[in-house]
């Protein structure tokens, strides 16, 4: 397979990205927090769309995979805005978002932001306001002290080592925050969220339902999925969502 694409931001920051030609409304992966557009959710979705004849954008966060950028540098603004210039580098017209987990939060970002590229959002164990309502919410107070006094600490991470978080992730997620009022949605919404997922708790899934403001919006649990939600079953179900939200025809 080619290497990716570049684009060198407004903001100084270098974001690698695949684009696949092909129909609209095309489909964007935002992927999650130290995930990259090299997994499973976003290979399956990219050969799907070029079976389908339909336009597809996957790419990294500053900081992530091949982007440029240090992880520790960035924070929720910055990639919500690199998702923002890519997506308007890459695409045409309207899209639909595929979020997956930290990749939900940036979709409900970017549908304030810009609402006229939407045409559906599929939340895959979407997790906004995580820095705040899960990281800040659950750290001890050694480690709010040691945050605010040293600037990072160590989170455990059951995927490798530990997650370094940073005072500037948890003061920035902080003006993020999407989960405190109504969140506009004039668009169909399908929210997929495993019931084994021990990172993103049930009502985070349930808290996002009720504060979506839209006329087609669903919440669907699979029991026993996690929240890698990469099963033969779960990318299936992923798949035939994304075929049912388009009409269940190629274009």
């Amino acid at each position: 397979m080619a290497g990716p694409s570049y684009l060198d931001t407004a903001d100084g920051r270098r974001i690698a990205y695949h684009v696949s030609d092909g129909a609209g409304p095309g489909v964007i992966f935002l992927g999650g927090f130290m995930s990259d557009m090299e997994g499973t959710k976003a290979l399956v979705l990219e050969d799907w769309a070029r079976s389908q004849g339909r336009a597809f954008l996957r790419f990294d966060y500053s900081g992530h995979g091949q982007s440029g950028g240090a992880f520790t540098d960035g924070a929720i603004s910055d990639w919500a805005a690199d998702a923002a210039a890519v997506i308007s580098h890459a695409t045409t017209g309207p899209q639909i978002f595929v979020g997956s987990s930290m990749g939900g939060w940036i979709t409900a970002i970017l549908a304030r932001r810009m609402p006229e590229r939407f045409a559906g959002f599929i939340g895959i164990a979407a997790a906004p306001d995580f820095t705040e309502d899960s990281m800040w919410r659950d750290f001890s107070e050694d480690e709010r002290a040691q945050l605010m006094e040293a600037g990072t600490v160590l989170l455990p991470s059951a995927y490798g080592d530990p997650y370094p978080i940073t005072r500037r992730l948890i003061e920035d997620g902080r003006e993020m925050l999407v989960l405190r009022d109504p969140l506009p949605m004039d668009w169909p919404v399908r929210l997929l969220q495993g019931t084994a997922d021990e990172d993103v708790e049930r009502q985070v899934a349930l808290t996002l339902l009720d504060h979506i403001d839209g006329p087609d919006v669903t919440l669907t649990f699979v029991k026993g999925a996690d929240h890698r939600f990469s099963s033969p079953a779960c990318l299936a179900l992923l798949t035939a969502t994304l075929e049912d939200m388009l009409g269940g025809t190629r274009p």
